[in-house]
């Protein structure tokens, strides 16, 4: 039988499949909206507690926002990501996967709680109470994993108005204890760890309908090994990645004071507040990095979505760092004006994660965990070393300059290990990623005059 000619490939159908989904720009945005209420929350609740609080009580309030994060990490142990990885081409085993996650989030939550409320009790911390029964919200991620069937359609509806929610719930109840003037950290942490509890609550509630619409929802789980084997090198480098933006507060406590540490946490949550859209892209993209890395074009795709968001971040940076003293200043107040040395240097770092951040999801998309685990626990040993040596010199300054050589670290190791695995993204298009360095440079120089 004659075989007849195939016919010549669509440019048009090719050209859109490697265009950006919508949905990825959707996405991100609908989670950046949702960041940015949260993080007005956020600041409204900081800049309440800064003039409200006594500066080692707002130093110890930051200290255990920045433990929770770890705490957040531990329970989620890679589970979230494997899941999505897993499921985004195999969606029949969707529900049984999600059974098993539950179990090790459980597990893994009540580990921390043990932890941290055994640490609280030995270290006898004022508010120890608190501390321990705020420790109890990370259990509740075993329910914030219902979000997964919506991410792998990349639709972030449901999960932003119960982050909305949660928000709203949480300044309420910091604004409550304010107005009863409470003057301890304790009662705030547990308070705003209640606000957290609450969005994995609604998100599971909301996403009932959808959880019993799965196929196979009768399906037992899958097997725990193979799944942990797949979600523990990600679990690991999650924990690192959170420690080494995270442990500086270990030297700056102890070494600087508890107020310097208030003073540079501030500037630390201004930085998270600046890669939000850095981090929800990663999170809205990493579905359709794992297809196209199924169709071997990964690295196209990076840059297309990479290329205008590091641009767009390094202008940024290059108009606030000469300014961000007076940003402190203006948030907070006149004595966190003293913190715009490390400030800046944090948001050169910004610029730097929102090349790394796409990279380093990129490496999981293609299903090289190990990879990921080695670079951030490299990222890991380098922010330890950098902050034993500089925070005693340097202070403050010296924990950023430590987590600016870190992420340059992670952004550099990613990239080379897309490149490595068959998908180079500087090769796309590199004067789009050369325009990145310069317009910081034009930026910063604008600003500064």
């Amino acid at each position: 039988m004659q075989r007849e000619p195939s016919s010549p490939p669509d440019p048009t159908s090719a050209a859109a499949s490697s265009a950006v989904p919508k949905r990825v720009w959707s996405g991100t945005a609908l989670q950046v909206f949702g960041r940015v209420f949260g993080a007005s929350a956020t600041f409204a609740t900081l800049a309440i507690l800064a003039r409200h609080l006594s500066g080692p009580e707002f130093g110890r309030y930051t200290f255990y926002i920045a433990v929770f994060m770890l705490l957040d990490a531990l329970a989620d142990f890679g589970t979230g990501p494997s899941a999505v990885q897993r499921t985004a081409t195999r969606p029949n085993e969707l529900a049984a996967t999600l059974k098993t996650a539950r179990r090790i989030r459980l597990v893994a939550a009540s580990l921390g709680f043990l932890v941290l409320g055994a640490g609280a009790w030995i270290a006898d911390e004022p508010g120890g109470l608190w501390i321990w029964l705020a420790a109890l919200y990370p259990l509740t991620h075993a329910l914030e994993l219902s979000t997964v069937p919506f991410k792998n359609k990349i639709d972030w509806r449901m999960p932003v108005k119960a982050r909305l929610f949660a928000s709203a719930l949480r300044l309420s109840l910091i604004v409550g204890l304010w107005q009863l003037g409470v003057t301890g950290a304790g009662p705030f942490v547990f308070a705003t760890a209640l606000g957290s509890s609450a969005a994995n609550f609604l998100i599971h509630f909301a996403a009932r309908h959808e959880l019993r619409a799965l196929p196979h929802r009768d399906a037992p789980a899958i097997p725990w090994r193979p799944f942990l084997r797949l979600a523990a090198p990600l679990g690991l480098a999650g924990l690192a990645q959170q420690a080494y933006f995270y442990i500086d507060n270990l030297f700056v406590r102890p070494l600087a004071g508890e107020v310097e540490l208030g003073h540079y946490n501030a500037g630390v949550r201004l930085l998270s507040f600046g890669i939000m859209i850095a981090q929800y892209a990663s999170l809205a993209a990493l579905p359709w990095f794992a297809r196209r890395h199924a169709e071997g074009q990964l690295g196209a795709a990076v840059a297309r979505l990479g290329q205008p968001l590091f641009l767009a971040a390094a202008i940024l940076s290059g108009l606030v760092i000469p300014h961000a003293g007076q940003l402190l200043s203006f948030i907070f107040t006149e004595s966190f004006a003293s913190a715009g040395p490390s400030m800046a240097w944090l948001f050169g770092a910004m610029a730097v994660i929102y090349f790394g951040a796409l990279h380093l999801t990129a490496v999981v998309a293609s299903g090289r965990t190990g990879i990921v685990s080695l670079i951030t626990f490299c990222a890991l040993a380098t922010n330890v070393v950098g902050n034993a040596l500089l925070v005693p010199r340097l202070g403050i300054e010296g924990a950023a300059i430590a987590t600016v050589a870190t992420e340059t670290l992670v952004a550099t190791l990613a990239a080379l290990a897309l490149a490595r695995t068959g998908a180079p993204t500087l090769l796309h298009r590199p004067l789009r990623w050369l325009a990145a360095p310069v317009g910081f440079a034009a930026a910063f120089l604008v600003s500064s005059l």
